[in-house]
């Protein structure tokens, strides 16, 4: 308790065990979704379901030690993508194709990188340099974006050729209870019915929503966990989710994955085109999820800065050094910390209870499998409704703060990255300062950012 000053943050050691654990079935699913992506490169399935829970645990513990945020770690799911399908699966480097290991080699570096910056207060600096109306817009953002994934998962929200998105199917199609060839009832009843009714999940999901939302209005603060289970045990009830033949098993070995790190490439300058596209991606995405959930969890300081920022940056490139050694994609923050945040957790207790949870996760693989999608979407989309919040802080006011902002907030969801909300966040923010003779609110790191960014859309 002492460790992680529990009772200075105004929470309880009850409330930050329950954030821990929101948190880690929030975001269970990359225990199969990374080896899902991963496999497909040539990767070891079951060494990498290890890898996964590794990473996450260390870099989990590292935010709890370092920086006290409650905040979990594991390997990114748009990098791990970038990494298996624009990397290993499409590239080719002076005439030989990507391999898996040259990959690793690439996020070994990238980490590197990111300690030595982290070293020198570089990473701090930036994250401390983006103005406060900037970081709401981020924040309220990320929430944004999260509530959209959610809808996504519930099937609430579906794709459109000719609008991009639309609702999805609410609607109860028609249940017909046995066939010709078997008029009567069947012993398979629930699975017949509602093998036909293809909106149920979109339904529970909307049944979830509400059971968090009765439960966060009269401040119970396990109602996230509280929903997820809540959804789980009806799709158990309904047939819809398959209860595993066995609970408990032993992981396998990483000896396939462990330090296969191949540096051939190294001096290629495509190489180097892969290791910056790793290192900037993981470095805003991080940059915004430690902006945005801290923001929510009232961790940053009058001044809009993010205290013990050196930590918690350095838990995020240590991660991704060890991860690339066991052998997995870049570990970086997630957003879903966000729902622990939102029942209570404050401190690195919830951390270090999620990093348990994923160490235990190897043995207890078959259980954490059985959480469906469309139970955890509801706990996402009150975790978005929990960060726009912050919208009500921007200074609308002031226009050359106010649109940069809704910039940012806007195209994180619609472009469906955290990092190029950030981008145009900045660049639009440069642009309008200059225009309105405002130079003075422009630091010299924003303006050279903003530089950046311009020349990485224009020329990469």
């Amino acid at each position: 308790m002492g460790l992680f000053k529990v009772r200075e943050a105004g929470s309880t050691f009850m409330t930050e065990v329950l954030a821990g654990i929101t948190t880690f079935v929030t975001m269970s699913y990359i225990i199969f979704a990374n080896p899902g992506i991963l496999s497909t490169t040539g990767m070891d399935f079951d060494a990498l379901v290890v890898v996964t829970c590794l990473s996450a645990a260390l870099g989990t513990f590292l935010m709890a030690l370092l920086a006290n945020y409650p905040v979990a770690l594991a390997p990114g799911v748009g990098l791990n993508a970038y990494f298996a399908f624009s990397v290993v699966g499409a590239m080719t480097i002076n005439g030989a194709k990507v391999t898996w290991q040259m990959a690793l080699a690439a996020v070994f570096i990238e980490g590197v990188i990111f300690i030595v910056l982290t070293i020198t207060s570089l990473r701090e600096k930036i994250v401390n340099t983006i103005p406060k109306d900037l970081k709401l817009g981020i924040s309220a953002g990320i929430g944004f974006f999260i509530a959209f994934i959610g809808l996504q998962g519930a099937g609430l929200v579906a794709n459109s050729d000719a609008t991009l998105v639309q609702l999805g199917s609410l609607k109860i199609g028609s249940i017909s209870f046995g066939t010709p060839e078997a008029p009567n009832f069947s012993v398979s009843f629930l699975n017949d019915v509602f093998a036909k009714i293809p909106s149920v999940p979109a339904l529970l999901a909307l049944l979830g929503i509400l059971i968090i939302a009765v439960l966060t209005a009269l401040k119970i603060k396990s109602s996230l966990l509280i929903g997820i289970l809540a959804v789980t045990g009806a799709g158990i009830g309904l047939g819809m989710v398959e209860m595993p033949k066995e609970i408990v098993s032993m992981p396998p070995s990483i000896e396939p994955l462990f330090f296969k790190l191949d540096f051939s490439l190294i001096k290629s300058p495509d190489f180097w085109i892969v290791v910056f596209t790793f290192f900037f991606v993981d470095f805003f995405d991080t940059v915004g999820t430690l902006v945005g959930v801290c923001s929510r969890s009232n961790l940053l300081d009058e001044n809009g800065n993010l205290p013990r920022a050196k930590g918690a940056l350095m838990a995020d490139a240590l991660a991704t050094v060890a991860g690339a050694v066991m052998g997995t994609s870049t570990v970086t923050s997630y957003v879903e910390s966000s729902s622990g945040v939102a029942q209570g957790g404050r401190t690195g207790l919830t951390s270090v209870v999620t990093a348990l949870l994923f160490l235990a996760a190897m043995f207890f693989a078959p259980l954490i499998r059985i959480v469906p999608s469309y139970a955890t979407a509801p706990a996402l989309i009150i975790v978005g409704v929990y960060m726009m919040i912050s919208l009500k802080d921007i200074n609308y006011d002031d226009w050359t703060e106010l649109v940069p902002a809704f910039l940012g907030f806007v195209m994180m969801p619609l472009t469906y990255s955290i990092s190029t909300g950030i981008e145009i966040a900045i660049i639009s923010y440069v642009i309008i300062k200059i225009f309105t003779a405002r130079f003075k609110d422009i630091s010299f790191l924003m303006l050279f950012l903003a530089v950046l960014f311009t020349a990485k859309e224009l020329f990469l």
